[in-house]
């Protein structure tokens, strides 16, 4: 009898004793949040938790940034993104 249950007991550790720690998020990378409304799209990019910039793609139109303003009082629109994203090409057809 104790020695089914130390071999379940065994059996059940095992896996947890091989599973492997998933590396943790790096947070100085933009979390981007998208959102469907009205006819934009509205992608949302984040550092750390804070709201850095506000992306809207119109159905017509060209894109447009939304950027915290200085006050902390609303956004400011500007036409080129303020952050700093990496964006390379590595294959091209």
């Amino acid at each position: 009898m104790y020695k089914k249950l130390l071999l379940a007991a065994a059996l059940l550790c095992t896996p947890l004793a091989q599973a492997e720690q998933l590396p943790d998020f790096d947070a100085s990378e933009p979390q981007i949040t998208i959102r469907h409304d009205e006819g934009k799209t509205f992608y949302e990019y984040r550092i750390n938790g804070e709201l850095r910039e506000i992306k809207v793609v119109p159905s017509r139109g060209k894109p447009y940034y939304l950027v915290p303003a200085d006050s902390r009082d609303g956004f400011i629109r500007v036409e080129e993104s303020q952050l700093l994203i990496p964006k390379w090409i590595l294959f091209r057809w």
